[in-house]
C-alpha cells in the first residue's frame, strides 16, 4: 500500500484561466507568489497557506510548470535561484544551470543548436533537491503532488502553449511520446481541449520515490542514449559529474536601494547593475517616464545595449573576476555614459532564440523571498528530442555565446534579483525570454524612479531585445512596443536609424519583450502586492 499521499491536492475552488491580457493586481500581508501559470501559481500558495516556506512554494510551482508548461521549460534544463532568508538576512545563490558535457564538441556551430550535440548536461533536478534541502520544510512527496496531479488528471492547453506546439507540431507528432500527449484524438490538441503526460508522471513518481538514484540511473542513460542517437556526446557520467554551485551574489546600488542580484556564469545580474549605474548618472526622475518622455526611453535602450552586448562573464577565471569588478564599478558607469548617444560596437557571439524560459517570485509570511529562473534552454520542442516524458534541453545555444571547456557551466544571462532599502526588501522580481534583462530594468526604473504601483508598470509599453538566430547572432537591436505611440514611436527609430541600430515595432503587450513577475514589499506593513504580466497567461496570488 502506497505511503504517499495521494497526488491531487487541488483547491477547493478553481484556479484562474491561464488568459492572455490584463490581470487584477493582488495585495496581501501573509505571502505572495507571481508565477507565469495560474496552476503553478495555486499549486504554491496552497503551500504557503499549509505553513510551507517561500522555498517549498517555488519549488512546486516550478514542479507544476514542469507539467502545464512543457513549451517554456523541462526537467533537462536548467535552475538557479536566490533566496533571502528574512532571520539572518543573508542572501545566496543557487546555480544550478546547465554544463558542457565532459566529451569535447569540436566545431560546434549553429547546425548543432537544435540537434543532439546542442544537449547539455542538465542541472533542474539537482538545483531543486539542493535548494529544497538548504532552504526547505517539506519533502519530494508534497512538492511534486500537484505536478503529478496535473500530469495524471490532465489540464486545459492554452492558447500559448498551443501556439508553440503549432508551429513545431512536426516534431511533436513525429515522436511517440509526444503523440500521446497532444495527438490523443488523433490532431493536435486545441485550446480548451484537456492533455494528460502519463510518461512525464512515471518520471515523477520515481522522483519522488527513488531521488538521486533514479536520476542517476535509468533516467540519466535514457536521457543521454536519446541525445547520442541524434549525434550527440551526453553520457551518464556528466550527470554524475555534476555539481550546483551555491555563490554569493553581486551587488550594487541604485539612488539609496540596495540591488542583489544572480552572480557569473548566470551574468544578467551584472548587466541589470551595470545598466542601473549608468542611469543612475541621469536624473531620470526629473524627466517623464519612457511611454511619454523618448528621451527616457532612448537612455534606457542604450543603457540595456552597453550592458547587454558586453562579452559574457564566466565562473572561476581570473580575467573575468577583474572584469565584474569594473563592470559593476560606478566609475566605469560614468565613462560609459558618455557614451550612451552611440550605438554599440561591439556583436557578442552568436546564439539560437530562446523564448523557453520562466520565473517565479515568492515572498512568505516570515518575509522569506525566492527569486527563480528555470528553462529548457530553448525555444519549445525545436530539436524534436524527447525522453522519459521530457523535451531534452537545447542548452547548447549557450556555448556559442561562450564554449565552456568539457564538464564548465554555461554562460546564461538570467537575472533573478531583490532590492533592498535600509537592508530591507522592497522588491523580487525576474523575467524569462531573451528580453529578460530589458524586462527587469524598465520595471525596476518605473517604480523606483517613476513611483509605478507593480500593476501600473506591468502594463505600461517597454522595448526588448532583438531576437537571436543561429545565422544571424546576437547583432545590436530592439523591439518596441506599439503601446509607446506614433509620437514617441516616431522620434526613436529616428535616432536609431540615424545610429545604424535596427528596431522593430511589434504589437502592445508583446510576449517577447518578457514577462515580468515581481512583488513590492512596503516595509513598514509588511504587506506585498503583485500583479501578473498582461503579455503571457500568469497570475498572482496572496497567501
Amino acid at each position: 500500500m502506497s505511503t504517499h499521499p495521494p497526488a491531487s491536492t487541488a483547491s477547493p475552488e478553481p484556479a484562474p484561466a491561464a488568459r492572455y491580457g490584463p490581470k487584477p493586481p493582488v495585495r496581501g500581508g501573509n505571502g505572495m507568489v507571481v508565477t507565469s501559470h495560474p496552476l503553478a501559481t495555486r499549486a504554491a500558495r496552497d503551500v504557503l497557506r499549509e505553513g510551507g516556506n517561500a522555498t517549498d512554494a517555488a519549488l512546486t510551482a516550478a514542479a507544476t510548470q514542469l507539467i502545464v508548461e512543457p513549451h517554456m521549460t523541462s526537467l533537462t534544463g536548467g535552475l538557479s535561484l536566490l533566496h533571502r532568508s528574512a532571520a539572518t538576512g543573508a542572501v545566496h545563490y543557487l546555480n544550478g544551470n546547465v554544463n558542457a558535457p565532459l566529451a569535447p564538441l569540436p566545431d560546434f556551430s549553429g547546425a548543432d543548436l537544435t540537434r543532439g550535440r546542442g544537449v547539455p548536461v542538465p542541472g533542474w533536478w539537482p538545483a531543486f533537491e539542493e535548494a529544497r534541502r538548504r532552504f526547505g520544510t517539506l519533502g519530494r512527496a508534497r512538492l511534486l503532488a500537484p505536478a503529478l496531479s496535473a500530469a495524471t488528471d490532465g489540464f486545459e492547453v492554452n492558447p500559448f502553449l498551443y501556439g508553440i506546439a503549432y508551429g513545431e507540431q512536426a516534431n511533436l507528432g513525429a515522436s511517440e511520446q509526444m503523440r500521446e500527449v497532444f495527438f490523443a484524438d488523433g490532431h493536435l490538441a486545441v485550446p480548451g481541449q484537456t492533455i494528460t503526460q502519463p510518461r512525464a508522471a512515471r518520471t515523477l513518481e520515481r522522483l519522488r520515490d527513488e531521488g538521486m538514484d533514479y536520476y542517476l540511473g535509468d533516467f540519466a542513460r535514457a536521457v543521454a542514449a536519446t541525445a547520442r542517437a541524434d549525434g550527440g556526446v551526453l553520457h551518464e557520467r556528466d550527470f554524475a559529474a555534476y555539481r550546483v554551485l551555491v555563490q554569493e551574489p553581486v551587488r550594487g546600488t541604485y539612488r539609496g536601494a540596495e540591488i542583489v542580484a544572480s552572480p557569473p556564469p548566470d551574468d544578467g545580474g551584472v548587466q541589470l547593475i551595470c545598466a542601473l549605474n549608468m542611469l543612475e548618472t541621469v536624473d531620470l526622475p526629473r524627466m517623464g517616464p519612457p511611454a511619454e518622455d523618448p528621451e527616457t526611453l532612448r537612455l534606457l535602450i542604450q543603457a540595456h545595449n552597453t550592458a547587454y552586448y558586453a562579452p559574457p562573464l564566466r565562473h572561476g577565471l581570473e580575467e573575468d573576476r577583474e572584469r565584474l569588478e569594473v563592470l559593476l564599478s560606478k566609475e566605469y558607469a560614468r565613462t560609459r555614459t558618455a557614451l550612451l548617444a552611440t550605438a554599440p560596437t561591439g556583436t557578442a557571439p552568436t546564439a539560437t532564440p530562446t523564448p523557453g524560459t520562466i520565473h517565479i517570485s515568492v515572498v512568505d509570511a516570515a518575509g522569506d523571498t525566492v527569486s527563480l529562473t528555470h528553462s529548457h534552454m530553448c525555444s519549445g520542442f525545436v530539436n524534436g528530442l524527447f525522453s522519459e516524458g521530457f523535451q531534452l534541453s537545447g542548452g547548447g545555444s549557450f556555448f556559442q555565446r561562450v564554449m565552456p571547456q568539457p564538464g564548465d557551466r554555461a554562460c546564461v544571462y538570467l537575472a533573478p534579483n531583490l532590492v533592498l532599502r535600509d537592508g530591507r526588501p522592497v522588491l523580487v522580481s525576474g523575467s524569462p525570454s531573451v528580453s529578460l534583462v530589458a524586462n527587469i530594468l524598465q520595471n525596476l526604473v518605473n517604480i523606483l524612479d517613476f513611483g509605478m504601483t507593480i500593476e501600473q508598470s506591468v502594463r505600461a509599453p517597454r522595448f526588448g531585445a532583438r531576437p537571436h538566430s543561429p545565422d544571424r547572432g546576437w547583432q545590436p537591436g530592439n523591439l518596441l512596443e506599439a503601446g509607446f505611440g506614433e509620437p514617441v514611436l516616431e522620434r526613436i527609430r529616428a535616432w536609431a536609424g540615424r545610429e545604424r541600430l535596427w528596431t522593430r515595432v511589434v504589437n502592445p503587450w508583446n510576449a517577447l519583450t518578457g514577462n515580468f513577475e515581481g512583488i513590492t514589499l512596503d516595509p513598514a506593513t509588511g504587506e506585498a502586492q503583485a500583479c501578473a504580466d498582461p503579455r503571457r497567461v500568469g497570475s498572482a496570488e496572496a497567501a
